[in-house]
């Protein structure tokens, strides 16, 4: 089976050349741009299974990049991995709000975005795939989540989760009530020896939560251990 055609938009030349040559060595097309612009003009031409943005970039940045990709039906299942120089919670948790499904901080290991580049794919090609005894909708506590559908509701609005914050919801309210440590979310989420710290996955929680509103306080954190999913109102304002 061929490889998939992976984007990558970086300014950097030096950057750009090494992230090209080191997955043209794991077989995947490889298109690298310098502008955002440039990579949303080849879109439909380049057709990525995938793309690598940088999000500091001259003219439109990664972030307006991403906004622009997640408005259009033709690109907003296009996964998205952003590289950047900036390492504070803000800039992450803007990324993935916006629908990134992963992030690296530069610098970087070449060895560490394969592995990430391979981990997206993967789930993509899983959630693309028929996965039978997986389609029964959850409902608890005003929170309703399809994995068929791939659709998330409080009391009937729509919620709009990326990828990652999906798969999070998805394992807890299926596991509801049980407690899960960070590495065993990951392990759940992104498959074991995934290359991803546990401050990642209290990330993912933060948005997850900021995005239900009112109900974000199902996602429970137990202190020393992970999180769970509230099973019941008990404990409920006892989130923190």
């Amino acid at each position: 089976m061929a490889k998939a055609t992976i984007l990558v938009i970086e300014d950097d030349p030096d950057i750009r050349e090494l992230v090209s040559y080191n997955l043209g060595k794991e077989g995947y097309t490889v298109v690298g741009v310098e502008t955002g612009e440039q990579g949303l003009s080849l879109l439909a031409t380049a057709n990525p299974d995938l793309i690598v943005l940088d999000i500091m970039l001259p003219g439109a940045d990664g972030l307006e990049v991403l906004r622009t990709l997640k408005r259009s039906a033709a690109t907003e299942r296009i996964p998205v991995i952003m590289t950047t120089a900036k390492s504070e919670d803000s800039d992450i948790v803007a990324g993935l709000e916006l629908g990134a499904d992963d992030y690296v901080t530069k610098p970087f290991s070449p060895k560490v975005l394969i592995a990430r580049a391979r981990a997206v794919l993967r789930r993509v090609a899983e959630k693309a795939a028929p996965r039978p005894g997986t389609g029964e909708p959850v409902a608890i506590g005003g929170i309703s989540i399809d994995s068929a559908r791939h659709e998330v509701s409080c009391e009937g609005v729509p919620v709009d989760l990326s990828a990652t914050e999906f798969a999070i919801l998805d394992h807890l309210m299926r596991n509801a009530g049980w407690v899960f440590s960070r590495n065993q979310i990951i392990d759940s989420v992104k498959g074991k020896d995934y290359p991803v710290t546990e401050r990642a996955v209290d990330v993912q929680i933060l948005g997850l939560r900021k995005k239900l509103g009112t109900y974000g306080d199902r996602v429970q954190t137990v202190r020393g251990v992970g999180y769970r999913f509230l099973d019941s109102d008990e404990g409920k304002t006892e989130k923190e």
